[in-house]
């Protein structure tokens, strides 16, 4: 499968033409064959709301889990906080992108990460308005996975029943481990838990190299204009194109 927006409305279509609902984390016990659509924002968040836009044209409505300590961005500015109100009116739902590893006091500690995952939630409930339901583990430890954390009022889609129950997919840097479509096509699967990452799709196919380097020249650009936001007269100092060069 190409990692295009195209491909991606395709792998859609073929969900729907082949029998399956798309259900979310709370709702998939009322269908017989269903697929859950979750997405984790590692990286960008405006990627991931072009993702939304996509689905939401589709007519699908999926889970958007976001980092809320991360060095990637600021998951509290009000540029992402629109972003993901954005999202929430969609009809998508807001999950908590949790990293263990912002903790080195819970780090193969199940209660504590527990404890860490419901600080978090709060915050993130606060931030969007809505009520924070669902969490996704970022690089969880082997013990935190294996515990099968039951966190008190939301749903853990690294449970072994999302893993277990359903048939799990997903495009981890950038590589589909098995032949989505062609596991779609073939119906062997009632429940299907697929996760993809928007941050590697775009309009036309390109490789990792270019989808990281572009991403990473990119910030020169929001970097400029939030200096000039709060420098006056930074164009005296340094211009626009002078920070396109180093891209």
């Amino acid at each position: 499968m190409k990692f295009t927006y195209d491909a991606y409305r395709n792998l859609l279509s073929l969900l729907d033409f082949n029998g399956y609902k798309f259900a979310d984390y709370h709702d998939w016990k009322e269908v017989s064959r269903c697929v859950i659509l979750r997405h984790d924002i590692d990286n960008d968040i405006s990627q991931a709301l072009e993702f939304a836009r996509l689905e939401a044209d589709f007519g699908v409505n999926s889970t958007y889990f976001v980092l809320i300590r991360t060095d990637m961005y600021n998951a509290f500015s009000k540029s992402n906080m629109d972003m993901l109100k954005e999202m929430i009116r969609c009809g998508h739902s807001v999950g908590l992108h949790f990293d263990e590893m912002n903790y080195p006091d819970a780090i193969g500690n199940p209660e504590k990460v527990q404890n860490h995952i419901l600080e978090e939630a709060g915050l993130l409930e606060k931030a969007i308005g809505h009520t924070v339901t669902c969490v996704s583990m970022h690089r969880p430890s082997q013990s935190v996975l294996n515990a099968d954390l039951a966190v008190p009022g939301m749903v853990n889609s690294y449970g072994k029943t999302f893993f277990r129950a359903f048939k799990y997919l997903s495009d981890s840097r950038r590589h589909w481990r098995e032949p989505v479509e062609e596991i779609v096509e073939s119906g062997k699967y009632d429940r299907l838990h697929i996760l993809t990452h928007a941050f590697w799709y775009r309009e036309k196919e390109q490789d990792m190299h270019s989808v990281l380097e572009k991403f990473m020249n990119r910030a020169n650009d929001e970097r400029y204009q939030i200096l000039r936001d709060n420098i006056t007269n930074l164009d005296e100092v340094i211009s626009e194109e002078d920070v396109k060069g180093y891209s």
